[in-house]
């Protein structure tokens, strides 16, 4: 059930994200959607995703910020001031609500969710072949999640590259 309602508000965010006049509001739509599929990843159980996916979207945020403050201020003049300040308000209030009921769902800290570290601790060298825990668990036990998160990691560095590109002109000689 919570799933489906992260889906739901990843929906609504993208399509305020397509939808909206501004690019700040755009980029406050974005966020949201990545906010929600961070807290989908969680709820799937995937939580090095879920931290990944949170990293990757704070930094491209604050690219994206930097890259459109500058260039797009049209809510100040068409007075759009009270959407944006609504639509924040809202947003940040889902969030508060939303992250305080996943809080409480967490265990107590020493107290693991699932019993597989145990299986990781006990059968790990045997299993891989590692001497090292770490990286018996991250490459024999782990390594879709390690592939997700660096197609994850690559995106986002595509991504800010594109988005942060200069247009120049082709000098033609």
């Amino acid at each position: 059930m919570e799933l489906h309602l992260i889906l739901l508000f990843m929906i609504f965010a993208a399509v305020v994200a397509v939808e909206a006049k501004d690019l700040l509001s755009s980029l406050i739509g974005l966020s949201a959607a990545g906010l929600g599929l961070s807290l989908a990843f969680l709820i799937l159980k995937a939580p090095s995703l879920a931290i990944t996916q949170l990293v990757v979207e704070i930094l491209c945020v604050i690219i994206l910020i930097h890259a459109t403050v500058n260039k797009d201020l049209p809510f100040i003049a068409d007075g759009r001031w009270l959407f944006n300040t609504v639509s924040t308000f809202f947003f940040i209030s889902l969030f508060l609500t939303i992250a305080f009921f996943a809080i409480r769902e967490l265990p107590a800290f020493g107290s693991p969710l699932m019993s597989i570290s145990g299986d990781y601790i006990a059968s790990g060298e045997e299993k891989t072949g590692s001497a090292n825990l770490v990286s018996a668990i991250t490459l024999g036990f782990r390594s879709f999640d390690v592939l997700a998160e660096t197609a994850v990691f690559l995106t986002a560095v595509i991504g800010v590259l594109a988005i942060s590109r200069r247009m120049g002109k082709i000098n033609a000689k």
